[in-house]
């Protein structure tokens, strides 16, 4: 019979602030001889978060009524997904629960800053541009009214960059009240639509199409897809289990439905590599890898050679992005505040004709 789960505050922060931390730990602690539910009383006496005290609190008492420590893993699904569980479940029953609990940790690690890197890189443009879209709109509502009405007064037409500046600034003062709205209602209306299965199909793809950063989302996405898969195979997971864990762990659906297609197949009697080819997005070097590794019979080591060769490059990528990315925001924040600044002034630089 199917677990109730129980609701904690602020399970997405504490997923990404506790989680790992505690992973860590157990494994040192059993890793040193403790017991299970030793390690999780030590854990209950240090933890500084009153609602994670209280997920502890809750596996104590999980354990000590006889169950294991991942059927209390599973009242809280916000907090630990199903690969997590899993893999938990695979140390339990192999015996080796310590190994399993260190590699889970260092897995996470390495994923969650991996991750980091990726956000900052696709959040700096963005917050580049938002700021200039931001003194922009500053300068258009509130300081080109002031030039415009300095400059009414001398009977003569505006240079036209002046002019468009001004028409614009007088729209904006016009109708923010159904712009702002307007603004509001997309966003809206977007986040709505992307919480659809449609929507979200539609976005995943877009963010694997997108130029530059489409790319680096694919390679970021398999290397977590071969090193999940990786380790859940190493586990003792069994494969279909595993390739239905591991696609669901991405983040992104198209991708989860190419890989459940080949899991399909797998299903069936096939291998993984020629399961995986020509799935969408599926790339050929790594399916190429996988076979080699199925082949040679070390799955599991080629799975994070192939991880490995990702990581790497997405590292690569991430540093020349973000030192090409640098210049070019600067030039974009430059020319559009420089640009709004020149048609305010332009009229001043003529200022001997516009006054004859």
């Amino acid at each position: 019979m199917a677990r109730a789960e129980v609701k904690i505050k602020g399970a997405k922060k504490l997923a990404k602030t506790e989680v790992i931390p505690f992973t860590r730990q157990i494994a040192s602690m059993l890793g040193a001889g403790m017991t299970i539910l030793a390690s999780i009383q030590t854990l209950v006496e240090q933890c500084a978060n009153p609602e994670f005290k209280k997920v502890l609190v809750h596996l104590g008492e999980v354990i000590e009524g006889g169950e294991p420590l991942s059927a209390g893993l599973t009242d809280f699904p916000a907090l630990f997904d199903e690969m997590y569980v899993n893999m938990v479940i695979a140390g339990e029953q192999s015996g080796e629960f310590a190994p399993i609990m260190k590699r889970l940790a260092q897995i996470m690690t390495s994923a969650s800053r991996l991750r980091k890197k990726v956000k900052s890189a696709m959040t700096y443009p963005t917050v580049i541009i938002g700021i200039a879209l931001c003194l922009a709109g500053g300068l258009i509502q509130f300081v080109v009214p002031v030039f415009a009405e300095m400059f009414s007064g001398f009977g003569k037409p505006l240079p036209m960059l002046t002019q468009n500046l001004v028409d614009v600034s007088n729209f904006v003062k016009s109708w923010w009240f159904i712009i702002v709205p307007a603004v509001i209602a997309a966003v809206w209306a977007f986040r709505s639509w992307k919480k659809t299965e449609r929507g979200r199909l539609k976005f995943d793809e877009w963010m694997l199409k997108m130029p530059v950063f489409g790319v680096l989302n694919q390679k970021a996405a398999i290397g977590r897809f071969c090193r999940l898969l990786s380790q859940m195979v190493s586990a003792g997971v069994p494969i279909l289990k595993s390739l239905k864990v591991v696609a669901g762990s991405l983040g992104n659906c198209v991708l989860e439905k190419s890989i459940l297609a080949a899991r399909l197949e797998v299903e069936q009697g096939n291998q993984i590599s020629p399961s995986l080819e020509g799935k969408p997005y599926m790339p050929v070097l790594m399916v190429r890898m996988l076979a080699a590794g199925e082949k040679a019979g070390k799955v599991e080591d080629m799975l994070d050679s192939v991880a490995d060769s990702y990581d790497e490059e997405v590292e690569t990528m991430l540093g020349t992005l973000t030192s090409l990315m640098e210049p070019f925001l600067m030039v974009f924040l430059g020319a559009i505040i420089g640009t709004i600044v020149l048609a305010m002034f332009m009229p001043i630089f003529n200022l001997g004709s516009l006054a004859n």
